[in-house]
C-alpha cells in the first residue's frame, strides 16, 4: 500500500468512527484497534467524548489501549481536564485500562469529588489502579469523604474502590461509622461488611447497615 493509499484508508476509518450507524462505528473501532496507527489516536479520543453507545465506547477504549502509551497518555491526560463530563469519564476509564502510573498526578481531589457521578466513579476506579505504594491511606481518606453520596450504583462503586485498597481503609471507615449523617454511617458500615466478606451482597450489606446506623450502634460493626 502506498503512502497515499494509507492516508486514504486512515481518513476512511476516521470517517467511519463518526458514522450515524453504531454498528459501523463499532466495526471501525475494532479495525483501528486491530491495526494500530498513531494517526488514529486523536480521532479515537475525540470520539470517546461524544459516543452515545456504551459498547462502542468500550471498543474505543480497547482500541486506544492497543496504541503506544507514548501517544495515548498525553491525549488522555488532556481529556481529564476537559469541560465535558463524558470526555473526563471516558479518559479516566481508559487510563485505568492502560494502568500507567505516570497518570497518577492527574487524579486530583477535584476529579475524585467531581459533581458528575459518572466522572467521580471513573476517578475512584482509576485511582485505586494507579495509586503508588504507600499512598493508599491518603487516598482512602479522600474517598471516604464521598460516603453516602448518590444512588445505589454510585455508592457501590465507592465501596468497591475502598475495598480494593484493603486494610488501609479500616481507620477511615471506623471514623465514618460515627458520622452525624445516617447515610454516611450506613455506607461506611456496609463497606466494612464488604471488606470482611467480599462475597456479601451489597444490597444486603447496605440494608443491614442502615438498621444498625438508625439504631445508633455503629461501634459494634467496627469490632
Amino acid at each position: 500500500m502506498t503512502i497515499t493509499e494509507q492516508d486514504a484508508d486512515t481518513a476512511r476509518m476516521l470517517r467511519e468512527l463518526e458514522s450515524g450507524s453504531s454498528s459501523a462505528r463499532l466495526r471501525a473501532a475494532m479495525a483501528v484497534g486491530t491495526a494500530p496507527d498513531p494517526r488514529f489516536v486523536p480521532g479515537l479520543v475525540r470520539r470517546c467524548a461524544v459516543e452515545p453507545e456504551f459498547f462502542v465506547r468500550d471498543m474505543l477504549t480497547w482500541a486506544l489501549t492497543r496504541h503506544p502509551v507514548s501517544m495515548t497518555l498525553p491525549a488522555l491526560l488532556a481529556e481529564v481536564r476537559s469541560d465535558g463530563a463524558q470526555a473526563r469519564s471516558q479518559a479516566l476509564h481508559t487510563l485505568s485500562k492502560i494502568g500507567d502510573g505516570r497518570a497518577w498526578p492527574a487524579i486530583t481531589p477535584a476529579l475524585l469529588h467531581d459533581a458528575d457521578d459518572e466522572v467521580a466513579r471513573s476517578a475512584w476506579r482509576t485511582a485505586v489502579v494507579l495509586v503508588p505504594a504507600g499512598r493508599e491511606a491518603a487516598l482512602a481518606t479522600l474517598l471516604a469523604t464521598q460516603l453516602g453520596r448518590g444512588g445505589r450504583e454510585t455508592r457501590l462503586s465507592l465501596s468497591q474502590a475502598l475495598v480494593a485498597l484493603g486494610d488501609a481503609i479500616a481507620p477511615v471507615l471506623l471514623a465514618a461509622t460515627t458520622a452525624p449523617d445516617p447515610l454516611v454511617r450506613a455506607h461506611a458500615l456496609a463497606t466494612q461488611r464488604l471488606l470482611r466478606d467480599p462475597d456479601a451482597g451489597f444490597e444486603m450489606a447496605i440494608e443491614e447497615a442502615k438498621r444498625v446506623a438508625v439504631q445508633g450502634g455503629p461501634g459494634q460493626e467496627g469490632r
